[in-house]
């Protein structure tokens, strides 16, 4: 008798709220290169996310709720920050601050997540990579490594498309996305 396991279902969430980002480019990227038993949903509604706020977050607003049940709904999640400053943009540590409360009742707990970022420079925004997996960590993420930094990001697209110019970037966002598969099939072979 074969044994049908149901797709990993990955949850791609671009920290960047620009039309044209780089960052949303390379999750779709990311999808392009997933297997076939591989499914990589792209979760849009960072920018309808409220500020956080103690003093309500048990009023929960219907946008919080929404992300919430799509994270964990998720098998894994696979997050591409840009670079602000040396970190991550705000929209997108509140989003994950929501995502974590309230206390003791964190969507982010176990599940887990892969790490890229996006940015003209050299290094591809590695410094908002590194403190996204901080934040994802402290809130109950198990965080995969390495993360994947694209550097150059603004050039390192075929011209209107969501495809990668260089082979080995795109072999190592495959990888990425594979070792993602990989550690959410124990947790799908739990619930099987």
């Amino acid at each position: 008798m074969d044994i049908i396991r149901p797709a990993t279902r990955i949850l791609a969430i671009s920290g960047s709220l620009r039309a044209d980002s780089v960052n949303t480019s390379l999750l779709r990227a990311a999808a392009a290169v997933s297997g076939d038993d591989t499914w990589v949903e792209l979760w849009c509604g960072l920018g309808a996310i409220p500020p956080f706020n103690e003093d309500g977050e048990h009023d929960t607003p219907a946008s919080v709720a929404d992300m919430r049940a799509a994270i964990a709904g998720a098998d894994a999640l696979l997050i591409s920050t840009p670079e602000y400053n040396g970190s991550i943009p705000g929209q997108l540590k509140n989003a994950l601050d929501w995502a974590s409360r309230p206390y003791g009742e964190s969507v982010l707990t176990g599940k887990v997540v892969g790490v890229t970022s996006a940015g003209p420079g050299d290094y591809g925004g590695a410094w908002a990579a590194e403190h996204l997996g901080k934040v994802l960590r402290i809130a109950g993420g198990e965080v995969l490594e390495p993360s994947f930094s694209l550097p150059l990001a603004d050039r390192a697209f075929e011209p209107g498309t969501d495809v990668l110019r260089d082979p080995a970037h795109t072999a190592a966002l495959a990888d990425l996305v594979s070792a993602l598969q990989t550690a959410a099939r124990p947790a799908l072979a739990a619930v099987s």
